[in-house]
């Protein structure tokens, strides 16, 4: 094989794993409800031709055993398939490790769904190693809700927004420029070294712009701090043995920068899009 080109569609699932009652999941199908939803509200079914003649509706229905309500399908020309995570989590670093061969085969540590959610003496550590008066938050909660509640208030104590979810996952939002940038990503570096005890799969810089709780917005200087994979993946060996492993957005960060050869942020769908278009046109081929 000459290149091998995977791309991700996060969060697009099409069928619920066998563990699925365990995460709240069961009759999971995000692709065929989005599909049915969007035919209910527009009265018209979403054209996917391209999808189709990929395999992906084939995929869908085999694995969800559901109809996708879509128009313009055309027959698969690709060949297609399913799989059934091995990983006990469902995580982001558990599902793009197994993709690379390294399947996540021990329990990750979660917090509780609690209000605080935090072990107080985290936190009372986290805040003397990164002098800051406090946290903000310290619950489960929306990236984007979380800041219209909290943003201004920490704005005014310089407190970051601490907040968690069913994955395995320590996030913390805070102002570019009232905080700083390099102060969320030397909180996120301490919280990162605490946090290994702990098995918490990430912790994730989520900074903001914005004057008020009206026009907060998440920026693409988002930056995730994964533990390494349990093993070498097929990332490690193909780079080890002279290969170009190209990364676009977050990949990079999932995989702890290892095994990655070139590394592209591209902030922003179109600009994930775009840039992908660009390395594939121009990325080497090995023979």
């Amino acid at each position: 094989m000459a290149r091998a080109i995977i791309l991700m569609a996060d969060s697009l699932g099409i069928g619920a794993a066998p563990d699925a009652e365990k995460f709240g999941d069961v009759g999971a199908n995000t692709l065929a409800h989005l599909l049915q939803a969007y035919k209910k509200e527009t009265g018209k079914a979403l054209p996917l031709p391209n999808l189709s003649r990929l395999g992906l509706l084939d995929a869908c229905e085999a694995a969800g055993k559901e109809h996708c309500e879509t128009s313009e399908r055309q027959a698969a020309k690709a060949a297609w398939g399913y799989a059934k995570e091995l990983s006990s989590g469902k995580d982001t670093p558990s599902g793009h490790w197994e993709m690379a061969g390294v399947p996540v085969l021990f329990e990750w540590g979660y917090f509780p769904n609690t209000v605080p959610c935090f072990p107080q003496s985290f936190i009372d550590e986290l805040c003397k190693r990164a002098d800051i008066p406090g946290i903000l938050g310290n619950c489960y909660a929306s990236g984007t809700t979380i800041l219209e509640q909290l943003g201004e208030e920490h704005v005014k104590t310089g407190m970051p927004i601490c907040y968690t979810s069913v994955d395995s996952v320590f996030q913390i939002a805070a102002h570019e420029q009232s905080f700083g940038l390099d102060k969320l990503y030397q909180v996120c570096e301490i919280a990162r070294a605490l946090l290994d005890e702990m098995n918490i799969g990430r912790v994730i810089a989520r900074p903001f712009i914005g004057t008020s709780s009206a026009d907060f917005i998440r920026t693409g200087n988002r930056r995730d701090y994964s533990v390494l994979p349990p093993a070498p993946t097929v990332l490690d060996k193909l780079a080890a043995d002279g290969g170009e492993v190209i990364s676009v957005g977050k990949i990079a960060d999932i995989y702890a920068h290892q095994g990655i050869t070139q590394k592209h942020k591209a902030p922003g769908l179109m600009n994930l899009l775009e840039k992908t278009s660009e390395l594939i046109d121009s990325a080497p081929i090995t023979v």
